[in-house]
């Protein structure tokens, strides 16, 4: 994709969706983090369910050291590696309570050592809740990077660092945004809907499939 494609792609996308966010739900930076580190390998979706009941309870990283490992696992028991990452929160939490007074740092090498946390992780709480320019490499933007030819790369780190390059003003802080919903419900991994793609025409995508499937396409003209 050349810089004026890229441009064209995410202000379509920003014009269809001017205030892009995250589908996680937290109240706070700390609840956010928490969020984030559930979501390794798990849903959006699942990880809400999951944190609701146990974010009306834990505010604060004392808190969840007060709850404890036990009680936090009865809380997520229904999120993938529960156990693992029940031990991880419980000890960045100790971690923010020892030596940084209780609160989220704002800064990914002060994050990346917390227990659980890896670079897309501190990158979404640095854009989500400091507002930082961070592109959250996950595999929505991994495969959207290489399938439209924006930012094609072997690794998450590759991606980001193209990414980093290209992406212009003034879409930079919400890009990972865009890319994550376009991922999520439109260029899905196994069938990307290329129909009713908004930016179709600037994809490098050799294997568009610009129709609906004929159940779909009757599906879609009763529902209209």
């Amino acid at each position: 994709m050349t810089k004026d494609q890229i441009f064209e792609f995410f202000r379509r996308l920003a014009e269809d969706n001017p205030a892009p966010q995250t589908e996680l739900e937290y109240g706070n930076a700390y609840q956010l983090l928490v969020a984030v580190a559930l979501s390794a390998q798990a849903t959006d979706v699942g990880v809400n369910k999951a944190t609701r009941a146990l974010f009306a309870r834990v505010q604060t990283p004392q808190e969840m050291l007060d709850l404890g490992e036990a009680g936090l696992k009865e809380h997520i028991k229904t999120i993938g590696l529960f156990n693992s990452k029940a031990k991880n929160v419980i000890a960045l939490s100790r971690i923010l309570v020892d030596e940084h007074g209780g609160a989220v740092p704002d800064t990914r090498e002060a994050l990346v050592r917390l227990p659980g946390v890896g670079r897309k992780t501190a990158n979404v709480v640095l854009n989500c809740w400091f507002g930082q320019e961070t592109f959250a490499v996950d595999t929505h933007i991994f495969r959207l990077g290489n399938r439209t030819g924006m930012a094609k790369g072997k690794t998450p780190d590759q991606v980001e660092a193209k990414l980093e390059r290209r992406v212009p003003q003034p879409f930079r802080r919400d890009s990972h945004h865009w890319m994550i919903l376009h991922g999520r419900y439109v260029c899905k991994a196994r069938a990307p809907e290329c129909w009713r793609c908004k930016v179709a025409d600037l994809c490098s995508f050799r294997k568009k499939v610009l129709e609906p499937p004929k159940g779909r396409a009757a599906l879609e003209v009763s529902a209209d």
